[in-house]
């Protein structure tokens, strides 16, 4: 059986396939592929495949003087979840973050996304704020590694 195989997005095809997984997983903030360019110029896009297949997808973005805290969004399509891909997302995501520095390590999911929100918790992170975008009636929930509960962590 292949084994989960992870990397960063570099060029349209892969460009395509994270915003596919974007698109299917936050269906209320559908992105282009221009705007997934942009993305890409910001943050660190990653994708995941099983063999050749698609199963998710990751966004690490760099803490900012704006926004002191590290993010980190796996994502895994519907069909691949309870399999361990998303831990494996997370884990390597936690690590990007941890080498870019910031005050804490934050995720952010759709609350009508209740495998995902399961997911951040169980993996550590207490929600910390809800918010809804300009025209959108879904809030995202934005989520925060506890420290006593973060892998690595005394």
């Amino acid at each position: 059986m292949p084994s989960l195989r992870i990397e960063r997005v570099n060029g349209d095809a892969m460009l395509r396939d994270w915003q596919h997984v974007h698109n299917e997983i936050i269906p209320t903030g559908v992105l282009t592929l221009d705007e997934v360019r942009e993305r890409a110029t910001r943050y660190r896009l990653d994708v995941a495949y099983l063999g050749d297949v698609l199963v998710g997808c990751m966004t690490v973005r760099p803490p900012t003087s704006d926004e002191p805290a590290a993010t980190v969004i796996a994502r895994v399509l519907p069909g691949h979840r309870g399999r361990g891909f998303g831990g494996e997302l997370c884990a390597r995501g936690l690590a990007e973050a941890r080498e870019l520095g910031g005050d804490a390590i934050e995720t952010v999911v759709l609350a009508s996304n209740p495998d995902g929100l399961r997911f951040a918790r169980a993996h550590g992170f207490v929600e910390v704020d809800r918010y809804v975008l300009p025209g959108d009636t879904v809030p995202y929930v934005t989520l925060r590694l506890s420290p006593s509960t973060a892998p690595g962590r005394p």
